[in-house]
């Protein structure tokens, strides 16, 4: 009796090593990585055979062994995730309980129209393009927005998400994010600020995030667009007649688009267009709300991205010989 006991705790032994052994060796993959899909609800036992499916070259009771003994088969989290040479089933199980999903990233640049947007998000790897069927208002009556034209209404960043995420939830973290923003600036605006609403200063910030070649000059531009405001004075400015060109624009504005009236000419049509024309960052919404102190009304890019201001049209006349038409 005493030699079968000893016998029965060598081959405990034997196997507790075994599995020891086979927990820290790497899986038999049949490929160099591969992607596992766990749907919610999924069980133990489905899981290990999904990691089978999904190319894991290991008994699928092996692995649902190991999740049970364990005792952490229940932690198991749903999601998307990447599974690459030299992955050890411990490992595995350490992924699937942190829920360390496979991650991507799209990034959304300031100055971008919604058009840019939309390309953007279609380009995107691993993330599913619901908003691909839906016109810009199906857009923003799925994100909870009827009625609110699409364009400036996200900010710009980087945005990390799972794979096989929608892009409308992408477009709606994009969208609480410039509600944030947008109230943070408005709560810090100055009384000089001619932006009456959120929306007007959302719309001036476009604009000043297209007019801007280098980040400190947004508070002078904005001054300058402040300044006109204040006195009825058209904003004449070119970023928004080549929004509303839209895609008839072909790099080259001509002057027979600054003298066709439309919404978007503030050449001719003073005050604020009804959107916003781009997506402005941080910066630009506090610009917008926050004017430098100026009696600019004028200014010209210097050719270098920066821009020299002028408080009369003489002054800018002699800026524009000097820097545009190098007299």
């Amino acid at each position: 009796m005493r030699r079968l006991f000893l016998s029965l705790l060598l081959v405990v032994g034997v196997c507790a090593a075994a599995a020891a052994w086979w927990l820290h060796q790497p899986l038999s993959l049949t490929s160099a990585t591969l992607d596992l899909s766990i749907e919610p609800g999924t069980s133990p036992r489905g899981v290990a055979q999904a990691a089978v499916d999904a190319g894991v070259q290991t008994p699928a009771v092996l692995l649902f062994t190991w999740f049970r003994a364990s005792g952490q088969a229940r932690q198991i989290k749903a999601g998307s995730y990447e599974i690459t040479s030299g992955t050890t089933p411990l490992e595995l199980l350490s992924k699937l309980v942190r829920g360390d999903e496979a991650m991507r990233a799209v990034t959304l640049v300031e100055g971008w129209n919604f058009r840019q947007v939309r390309t953007a998000l279609s380009r995107a790897d691993q993330l599913k393009p619901d908003s691909a069927v839906l016109s810009d208002d199906s857009v923003m009556t799925a994100l909870g927005r009827p009625g609110v034209a699409p364009e400036g209404r996200f900010f710009p960043d980087t945005y990390t998400y799972s794979k096989g995420s929608s892009d409308l939830a992408v477009l709606k973290r994009a969208l609480h994010a410039m509600d944030k923003k947008l109230e943070a600036a408005w709560a810090q605006r100055k009384a000089s600020t001619q932006a009456h609403t959120p929306d007007e200063a959302l719309i001036l910030a476009s604009i000043v995030e297209k007019e801007t070649g280098q980040p400190g000059d947004r508070p002078m531009v904005s001054g300058v667009f402040n300044n006109r405001l204040r006195i009825g004075m058209p904003l004449q400015t070119d970023p928004t007649v080549i929004y509303g060109l839209g895609a008839n624009f072909d790099g080259n504005l001509r002057k027979r688009d600054l003298q066709t009236d439309g919404p978007y000419n503030t050449y001719l049509r003073a005050g604020l267009p009804p959107t916003p024309i781009a997506m402005p960052g941080r910066q630009a919404l506090l610009a917008a709300v926050q004017p430098a102190p100026t009696a600019a009304l004028y200014f010209v890019a210097r050719g270098d991205g920066s821009s020299q201001f002028s408080a009369t049209l003489e002054e800018h006349n002699r800026a524009v010989n000097k820097y545009i038409r190098m007299k």
